[in-house]
């Protein structure tokens, strides 16, 4: 059984499949606590599902990319089973993870997505950066920014860790707190080999809309 908090239909707002018809599976709990966090209704509750059900609820979509998200989905056991059973079903499958916790059991062929906190989050410590060596092609790595200080924490980080060869590397503002505008002017300042994204679920229906 898995601790879901939701399952719906919607529209990919971040990463590389950003625009993409999307179902996204929301699991409860989670280990860290970003200052930023926009989904802090899923650290607690849920309802208990077994694996058949989300399959079937999935499938009732329509819809082939399937992203498994949280709180931090990796804390449930379930949920290596649950992607590989998305996987065998053909699938394209996303894990967004917080990146505060092992990647080696995630199964090949799913598309992680890695979070590194930067200084604003208030969890930079928690971040594994031996995570880095289980990126394969087709992964990615996102950092949320929130201010001048996160940029340049970021920048070093990129540079020094060599971020850009080992996978896409993503940076977001934090909504409505970093000016999108302004952090393109600094990416394009620096020459950045980075992607700038943006939440485009919250440019859709609001930054406070859920299950959306």
């Amino acid at each position: 059984m898995l601790k879901i908090t939701e399952i719906f239909k919607s529209i990919q707002g971040e990463s590389s499949y950003a625009g993409l018809p999307c179902v996204f599976v929301r699991l409860t709990g989670c280990n860290l606590r970003c200052t930023w966090c926009d989904t802090e209704y899923a650290f607690y509750g849920g309802r208990d599902m077994a694996i058949e059900d989300i399959l079937a609820q999935i499938k009732a979509t329509g819809v082939r990319l399937v992203e498994i998200t949280g709180g931090e989905p990796l804390l449930q056991e379930e949920v290596y089973p649950l992607m590989r059973a998305l996987l065998d079903e053909g699938h394209t499958v996303m894990l967004e993870t917080g990146g505060s916790l092992p990647l080696d059991r995630v199964p090949e062929g799913v598309v992680k997505i890695v979070d590194l906190k930067a200084p604003g989050s208030g969890e930079e410590a928690r971040n594994r950066w031996d995570n880095l060596q289980q990126l394969k092609a087709g992964d990615e790595i996102k950092i949320v920014l929130k201010d001048r200080t996160d940029y340049e924490w970021a920048r070093e980080v990129i540079a020094n860790r060599r971020l850009a060869d080992t996978a896409p590397v993503l940076l977001s503002p934090v909504f409505e707190t970093l000016d999108l505008k302004q952090l393109a002017e600094w990416i394009l300042q620096d020459g950045l080999p980075v992607r700038l994204q943006t939440q485009l679920h919250k440019h859709i229906w609001g930054k406070d809309a859920i299950g959306v």
